[in-house]
């Protein structure tokens, strides 16, 4: 699924290339079972699913399970026990302020028939007007990507200064980019680092619920592959009784998702995934990638034909909105605001019409590699994987492969070939180099060209 442009080592987020950022202004939590904006059947209901799955609960274990503060655990397990379906077991520490509580036979019974409507266990969700809210404060369009940072994230790649512009300004703009151009010549790494850079700008960190209610329903956002926690900012200690709730811990701060779908996309991956035996949804991934990036690669290959998918999205990606629908026929709308990004190596105008064109205003083609950048591109991946370089060798490469054959070069070509050599070192026990009996060995299993009978051992490119 990788056509890479190899070269440089990809700077790591937290390294001296990458800023730190400025922290979105938190959710502010809520204090009472009316501010989080939640029914108070459906609190009490995850209240127990959870004692059920714990055995024992205090306010402040039961506030950690359902990332709720101690005024509203203290208000839920009033309710449980007014109800007669929690008592208490005991002082749940030694202070004897938290109080250890289990469900009672009645509480246990109200328990059978909660997981009957749903087995979601977790932390309480948020309403989707407070999601829709949070996203539209915290647009991917409002940030700037500078050149620098263009710059920075691509400093692994060898790319043109056009392209660097190009990718920039699309950046900048929020709407759709469609990456096209021969296969071998970096759109996936390219988009991979258009997902860096949005971890490199000020403004780069974003709140990501566990769940959405939507009409009673429970739909799963967070991921812990697709949503990278920040870590946790030191704050000063103080009781979990507290009134006083600095942050909502329903939402996590992350880095902004960057989420990827190649050939095994389908239509139905972009609905609403429904679990008939948990009975709780799950987000789509262009959902779970709000406020970032989501790259569809190898755009046309896909298992669905691409006029449907178009189809799909030709509303969405121009109005930034979707519409899902839940089992129970109640369709609603969502935000969609993330940078798609369309990677493939077939011709835009055979894959869709010109309105859908239209709508991805960002059209960037990643091109075959001049013979300089080849060298450049070359000579940096024998510096990386420690095999001698000589300028020989890509003469050699050039009129004995590349001419004879007329093999057109990619960008990936220097990584892949040298790669080739290495295993065939490895294999013959014999040092790695830019030999022209290993070069002919690692051309003809990698380009299907005819491999020369000479023995390995040779003294070299002339």
């Amino acid at each position: 699924m990788n056509d890479a442009v190899a070269a440089l080592p990809r700077p790591e987020v937290g390294s001296a290339l990458v800023q730190s950022q400025s922290p979105q202004v938190p959710p502010q939590g809520p204090v009472t079972i009316q501010e989080t904006g939640l029914s108070e059947e459906l609190l009490v209901q995850l209240l127990i699913k959870t004692l059920v799955a714990t055995g024992e609960l205090t306010e402040a274990t039961g506030g950690e399970h359902l990332k709720l503060p101690y005024s509203v655990m203290k208000e839920l397990f009033t309710i449980l026990q007014r109800e007669k379906l929690c008592e208490v077991r005991g002082h749940g520490e030694p202070l004897g302020v938290l109080y250890r509580y289990t469900l009672t036979e009645e509480g246990r019974r109200r328990a059978q028939a909660y997981f009957e409507l749903s087995r979601y266990v977790g932390p309480a969700p948020v309403t989707l007007s407070q999601y829709t809210d949070m996203i539209n404060r915290q647009p991917v369009g409002n940030l700037t990507i500078t050149r620098s940072i263009v710059e920075k994230a691509t400093a692994h790649l060898v790319l043109p200064e056009k392209t660097v512009e190009q990718i920039g300004e699309a950046i900048n703009s929020g709407w759709p980019i469609f990456l096209y151009g021969p296969p071998g010549n970096g759109k996936t790494v390219i988009a991979e680092a258009i997902g860096h850079m949005l971890k490199m700008v000020g403004g780069g960190d974003i709140y990501i619920p566990h769940a959405v209610e939507v009409d009673g329903q429970i739909i799963q956002v967070f991921d812990p592959i697709s949503h990278i926690i920040v870590d946790a900012v030191s704050e000063p200690s103080k009781s979990f009784i507290e009134t006083k709730v600095e942050r909502d811990a329903r939402w996590e701060l992350c880095h902004r998702p960057v989420e990827f779908a190649g050939g095994e996309l389908t239509m139905a991956m972009l609905d609403l995934s429904f679990n008939p035996i948990s009975k709780y949804y799950k987000a789509p991934p262009h959902i779970k990638a709000n406020g970032g990036v989501f790259l569809i690669d190898d755009f046309g290959r896909q298992l669905m034909r691409p006029r449907d998918l178009l189809n799909r999205w030709i509303v969405p990606l121009e109005k930034r909105v979707d519409y899902l629908t839940l089992h129970t026929g109640k369709v609603f709308q969502i935000p969609f605001d993330t940078i798609v990004i369309f990677a493939t190596n077939l011709e835009p105008q055979k894959l869709a019409d010109e309105a859908f064109l239209r709508r991805i205003r960002n059209k960037v083609y990643i091109t075959d590699p001049t013979p300089e950048r080849f060298r450049f591109i070359f000579k940096e991946v024998c510096l990386q994987k420690g095999v001698p370089y000589t300028p020989e060798a890509v003469d050699y490469l050039f009129e004995h492969v590349y001419g004879k054959y007329q093999l057109n070069m990619r960008s990936c070509h220097p990584r892949d070939l040298v790669e080739q050599i290495l295993s065939i070192a490895k294999f013959k026990d014999i040092p790695p180099s830019l030999d022209k009996v290993l070069l002919d060995r690692a051309c003809h299993t990698y380009f299907f060209v005819e491999e020369k009978d000479d023995d390995l051992g040779g003294d070299g490119v002339d």
